[in-house]
């Protein structure tokens, strides 16, 4: 039986966010950080809802070593 993802929760609560406040991410601010605070605790490749914010780390240090 796979493991939990350690972040679902997290991830969960960003949907209802969303669907509450009819998709407007500013609004959901606190709830995505918390999120990146879980994803923060965990080794790369260990939580899958995670896995946007790393990706999105990578692709923000590749610009700004780029852009040296």
């Amino acid at each position: 039986m796979p493991q939990k993802d350690p972040c679902q929760k997290q991830a969960c609560e960003i949907q209802k966010c969303l669907q509450a406040n009819n998709y407007m991410e500013s609004k959901c601010q606190s709830v995505i950080q918390e999120l990146r605070k879980c994803c923060a605790q965990y080794p790369k490749g260990r939580s899958l809802v995670c896995s946007g914010f790393e990706k999105e780390e990578e692709e923000n240090l590749t610009v700004k070593s780029g852009s040296k």
